[in-house]
């Protein structure tokens, strides 16, 4: 459990050290999310590739039907993600992504068969309320079209990965870390070539060591969660996770002068009680003092 819970923490900050130097990269460069995505997929799976040749793992999967889904929903995930670091900024690309505890919530008893109390609901809405919060400009009006086009591909990022981590858990019941990420790395990077190559610009000097770094920093923190998951639940896992939302403001404050509004930090807080709200802990404390009566 402790591993896992160090590995997790670990991919939190692979991922929001991933989206830094992402935006270094496209703030320098004419390089769009699209190849950055094909990029990071094409190193994930040569290194994948390099590990199952050395150790001789059988690349037949147990379980093909979840290591696939869970491939196809993460290359989405991954796809909209970098879109959003595109278009929006590194706070708040990193707070819509990682409403995907709240999806996973949603789908764990259809995907997982785990049981959702009622009362978790009301932490489902918190986290609604949060969103909003984040991607309308004006709390006093909402129009479709002041919304950040980033800011959405930010949510839809969110939602996909909701769905590849649901799909994670039950793939990693019956196969390797090592055979999920091959497959994943590897239709990533069948489909992301498709979607870069009608504009793919080489990279030099400072961009490339900015591409290698957020090509690293990817592929680490999708190894570090891939394996974070094999015995944690979802719940934990995803309270865990959400301390990528500090990580990623701090970064981006620092870093980029991101504008931290009271609105965006009343939604990036409503998010993070939304997603200790369905991580049990609520739960656990109740049962403890109703034991200590």
């Amino acid at each position: 459990m402790l591993r896992d819970t160090v590995y997790i923490l670990l991919s939190a900050l692979a991922f929001a050290l991933s989206t830094v130097f992402a935006k270094l990269v496209m703030n320098s460069s004419d390089i769009s999310a699209m190849e950055l995505t094909f990029l990071r997929f094409a190193a994930g799976f040569i290194a994948a590739a390099a590990y199952v040749a050395a150790k001789k793992v059988p690349l037949k999967p147990h379980n093909t039907q979840y290591v696939g889904l869970r491939a196809i929903f993460n290359v989405g995930a991954a796809v909209f993600f970098f879109l959003a670091v595109q278009y929006s900024t590194v706070t708040k690309s990193n707070m819509l992504n990682m409403t995907y505890p709240i999806f996973v919530f949603l789908l764990a008893p259809y995907i997982n068969n785990e049981k959702v109390p009622v009362f978790h609901y009301l932490f489902l809405v918190l986290g609604m309320a949060g969103i909003y919060c984040i991607v309308t400009p004006d709390l006093s009006e909402f129009y479709l079209d002041k919304i950040n086009k980033g800011d959405i591909y930010g949510l839809i990022s969110g939602l996909l990965a909701g769905f590849a981590v649901a799909y994670l858990r039950e793939a990693r019941k019956n196969d390797s870390s090592s055979i999920i990420l091959f497959y994943h790395m590897g239709i990533g990077t069948v489909i992301t070539l498709f979607l870069a190559s009608p504009n793919i610009t080489l990279p030099s000097g400072a961009v490339l060591v900015y591409v290698i770094l957020t090509t690293i920093t990817s592929v680490a923190g999708q190894v570090f969660i891939t394996a974070g998951y094999k015995s944690i639940n979802a719940a934990p896992g995803a309270l865990i996770s959400c301390s990528r939302i500090l990580i990623a403001t701090l970064l981006g404050v620092a870093i980029f002068s991101d504008l931290l509004t009271l609105q965006l930090i009343y939604g990036g807080l409503l998010i993070a009680v939304s997603l200790v709200g369905i991580s049990g802990i609520v739960d656990g404390i109740k049962n403890f003092w109703v034991k200590s009566e």
